[in-house]
């Protein structure tokens, strides 16, 4: 499935263009719920966009179906399997047999679990762990107590917990409710070539670089990404290399210098971790597919959790998820929208050319 440019997905949703229904659907993050590009609602912010192919890919991603423009209607099948979906999501901290799932949806065992794997690309088991998951994380962010997050989710033993998170968000339950505490963390904002970044950093290095289009708004994402940490303007006493490092990328954006090798504080589950690590080892001026990414990393069924890793990357440029592409050479996806990634590509070709 491919998608227009991003820059007419952008203009058929301003407009409210009925022709692109169903050419693809733009999903909200702050909403987490997904529309059609004709849908009536509230404009949302340009950098809280995201854009999908399709119903599923959409769903796969954890947004829900806008209850005013219904994008899951006039596809039966798929509106079926959405209800399904979020019963999923309502009683995942219950017992749920294939069986009963498939009663609901007035199938067979086996042919609801194969019709739901080709929507969802995972088995309903799959899908039921991991809002599980979802919803034990919400928890420890809310402050729940790592106890009281086991069993509300829906697990029967602490040390099955302990074992999926671990592998699942990449530490242990007690450091990712930690959120931060205990930390302090130095940023910095400067105007790029790519328009506002702000950089942050811990004391074991950089930890987040995001662009948009108002500082305020990225601090904010900092702020969001790290609930319980102490934030510091740069110059701070924990890492007065900041500015230099704000400064080095820039040149590296704006002027073509190299791109810096900067100490990285890399936060994300096991599997995204190993893809960022990966990135970071292929060259400026090359490109790989999501395919091909999934195949190094030797997990080459998991495209799609593949490009859901790189647009979960919150480092920018020094993670360099730009050099992903679609295995049809099409630019793909990126957090930070499609004409950055351009530019940064169309950059590195340039700088390419003149060696």
């Amino acid at each position: 499935m491919s998608m227009p440019p991003e820059k007419d997905m952008r203009a058929a949703i301003a407009s409210r263009d009925k022709a692109s229904d169903g050419r693809f659907f733009y999903g909200v993050i702050t909403t987490g719920v997904f529309c059609r590009p004709s849908c009536a609602a509230r404009p949302a912010r340009p950098e809280n966009l995201r854009f999908f192919p399709g119903v599923e890919p959409a769903i796969v991603a954890g947004y829900r179906p806008c209850k005013r423009c219904q994008p899951t209607v006039g596809k039966p099948g798929v509106a079926r399997l959405v209800e399904i979906a979020r019963y999923i999501e309502s009683h995942a901290d219950e017992p749920l047999t294939l069986a009963k799932l498939a009663s609901q949806a007035g199938l067979s065992p086996s042919r609801f679990q194969r019709i739901f794997k080709e929507a969802f690309s995972v088995s309903p088991k799959v899908y039921q762990d991991a809002i599980r998951m979802r919803q034990f994380k919400q928890s420890l962010k809310e402050g729940s107590s790592v106890t009281d997050a086991i069993f509300s989710s829906g697990y029967g033993s602490i040390s099955r917990i302990y074992g999926e998170a671990t592998r699942n968000i990449g530490m242990t339950p007690k450091v990712y409710r930690a959120g931060g505490a205990g930390e302090t963390i130095a940023y910095a904002g400067l105007d790029t070539a790519l328009g506002p970044m702000v950089m942050a950093a811990t004391e074991k290095g950089v930890c987040f670089v995001q662009f948009g289009e108002h500082k305020e708004s990225l601090f904010a994402k900092l702020q969001k990404e790290f609930p319980k940490a102490e934030f510091t303007a740069s110059p701070a006493q924990f890492t007065p290399e900041l500015d230099a490092w704000v400064d080095a990328l820039d040149k590296h954006i704006s002027n073509g210098a190299a791109r810096p090798d900067l100490p990285l504080d890399l936060r994300g589950t096991a599997f995204q971790v190993k893809v960022w690590r990966f990135l970071l080892s292929v060259r400026e001026g090359d490109v790989l597919s999501y395919g091909e990414l999934a195949a190094q990393i030797e997990k080459p069924k998991a495209v799609r959790a593949v490009a859901s890793a790189c647009a979960a990357n919150r480092i920018g440029v020094l993670v360099p998820c730009h050099r992903v592409l679609r295995g049809d050479g099409g630019l793909g996806g990126y957090r930070w929208g499609l004409d950055r990634k351009r530019a940064l590509l169309d950059a590195e070709r340039a700088r390419g050319t003149q060696l």
